[in-house]
């Protein structure tokens, strides 16, 4: 394990220290299941599946010029190239 620092507030404290003594754990454990929690519930909000990110970058492509493919060079450095 590691060991590390982190400021919280009083009332954040209280909470850890009553939670730890209800369930008979030491604050420190108490505080890693906290954090694993929050980790799962922000990963499961945010994480997006390869099919997903595949079909949103499938619909910005498609929103470009008819002609891109075959006038690529005109888009990217201008007509006069």
């Amino acid at each position: 394990m590691i060991r590390t620092q982190v400021y919280i507030t009083e009332e954040q404290e209280q909470d850890i220290k009553l939670r730890a003594k209800r369930e008979n754990k030491r604050e420190a454990e108490v505080i890693r299941e906290l954090l694993s929690e929050g980790m799962k519930q922000s990963t499961r909000k945010t994480q997006e599946s390869t099919g997903d990110s595949l079909l949103r970058l499938a619909a910005i492509g498609g929103k470009g010029p008819s002609d891109l493919s075959s006038r690529v060079d005109d888009y990217l450095y201008g007509e006069n190239s």
